[in-house]
């Protein structure tokens, strides 16, 4: 008799066995499970493979591994750590130093340097500058994105890096395997035969759920790039979909391009297991002495706390005047959102701006949901509404700044590996706040009187996407 396979049977045992592990054996917060055991209950066969995919979480021992290379760096020079806190005890007011601490208790290589910056407001200006600098390099260059796209702008990265290499400048590519999966293995290929490294920050797919987002460029250890800026035609506002693209990057030169060597070399043994730390040529003597303090954290799923979330709320928290938010994505944790509503309630004028338009299904009704509450805190929303806003900054009482590659959202605070810059300098704050008004400039204010107009398939949207939250 041959053996009739009951599929139906097979994908409701499957879906028990995937709400065990969930349950059991998978450390999620409540919120997040409870997302999950909902999905698999309601679409069981589409639910067993978008858990299997975004969902599982698989051992994360060589993560912790990783974790371990950092610690090691992170005994390096306890002398310099010295030297660098009683700087800060003599020159910083104490709401720097407070944010500093934690800084320093999150991740101790956090070292405030003092450098030049350079902020970019769209793609085509970062762009300029940093094929420029590429050009120009004469012994490495070490660049991380989580997207480069195949496209005219994903091509002249490639065929720089690999012109750079068959030079003989040192080329080390490292890219997202989810972020780059349009990436052409015909230019990667090529980069390698001219003497360039190229490897996936994951080389597994079941590792897919926890991504590199960070996007940086060192070049020769004077120079470097952070901030939100993939490598895409979108990113330089020629996408029919999007439109013109506003989004915040940093060009660093001074001390703390050390510090984004230090996390690049770091990902770079996790991905390549090549250690470099002990290289001296990639911690060269820096030509630049800024006047901008700033501290560089990192977080990911590697870590047992979410360093980056901390440092947001301990600005959020230490905030007497104002607080001004741009991101792509407003689902914040229940934690960044009563610390928002308290501020706003407590006088403190708190702006956020999200897109008016959205790269997700679910998250345009998500980031409308939380935008309600905070309206009811008193605090003021926008919606940027000339192109797409990619951009993610934080500024507090025009004092302290951060730009990086974080989101509020939980797939960066938990998932991703992301990085950002602290910068404790009232000028480039100020210069900031500046750039954020002329920003509102091109929004719609979302009043109280307008959110509450919204029909009856937005506040259903919403809904479904809350429910959604913890997962996006």
């Amino acid at each position: 008799m041959d053996l009739m396979v009951d599929l139906p049977s097979v994908i409701i045992i499957l879906n028990i066995i995937f709400i065990i592990l969930l349950i059991f054996f998978e450390r999620k917060d409540p919120t997040s499970t409870w997302a999950w055991l909902l999905i698999l209950t309601l679409i069981p066969l589409l639910g067993f493979v978008l858990y299997l995919f975004i969902g599982l979480t698989p051992n994360k021992r060589k993560l912790f591994r990783r974790k371990q290379y950092s610690d090691e760096l992170r005994n390096i020079s306890k002398e310099k750590k010295q030297e660098l806190f009683v700087d800060v005890e003599k020159n910083f007011g104490p709401l720097e130093k407070s944010i500093i601490r934690l800084g320093f208790a999150s991740e101790t290589t956090a070292l405030v340097g003092y450098n030049e910056l350079d902020i970019y407001t769209n793609g085509r200006d970062k762009f300029a500058d940093l094929f420029e600098d590429m050009k120009a390099a004469e012994d490495f260059i070490h660049a991380n994105y989580y997207i480069i796209q195949d496209d005219k702008l994903g091509d002249k990265f490639m065929h720089l890096l690999s012109r750079k290499a068959a030079q003989g400048v040192e080329v080390r590519l490292l890219y997202d395997r989810v972020g780059c999966r349009n990436l052409s293995v015909h230019l990667i290929n090529k980069l390698k035969d001219a003497g360039g490294e190229a490897v996936p920050f994951s080389p597994f797919i079941l590792d897919m759920n926890y991504r590199n987002h960070r996007k940086n460029v060192i070049v020769d250890g004077q120079i470097a790039y952070m901030g939100g800026i993939n490598i895409g035609e979108e990113y330089i506002g020629e996408s029919d979909r999007f439109g013109d693209w506003r989004d915040t990057h940093l060009r660093v030169r001074g001390t703390n391009v050390d510090s984004l060597q230090h996390r690049f070399l770091l990902d770079w043994a996790f991905a390549s297991g090549e250690e470099l730390f002990t290289v001296h040529k990639y911690f060269p003597d820096n030509q630049i002495k800024g006047s901008s303090p700033m501290q560089i954290v990192s977080s990911g799923p590697d870590s047992k706390e979410q360093e980056i979330k901390s440092m947001f709320l301990k600005m959020i928290y230490e905030a007497e005047e104002s607080i001004s938010i741009q991101t792509p994505y407003f689902i914040p944790d229940q934690t960044i959102l009563e610390a928002l509503k308290s501020a706003a309630r407590s006088g403190v004028d708190v702006k956020v701006m999200i897109p008016d338009r959205s790269d997700h299904v679910f998250v345009y009704p998500a980031n409308n949901s939380f935008v309600g509450h905070l309206l009811e805190a008193g605090a003021k929303c926008y919606r940027y509404t000339d192109g797409f806003l990619h951009s993610k900054t934080i500024s507090i009482d025009s004092r302290i700044l951060s730009i990086g590659t974080t989101n509020m959202d939980m797939r960066s605070f938990k998932l991703n590996f992301e990085i950002n810059a602290f910068i404790y300098d009232r000028k480039t704050a100020e210069k900031y706040d500046k750039i954020f008004e002329n920003d509102i400039k091109n929004s719609i204010e979302i009043t109280p009187e307008i959110y509450e107009s919204r029909g009856w398939t937005m506040k259903v949207r919403e809904s479904i996407s809350r429910l959604l939250s913890p997962i996006l």
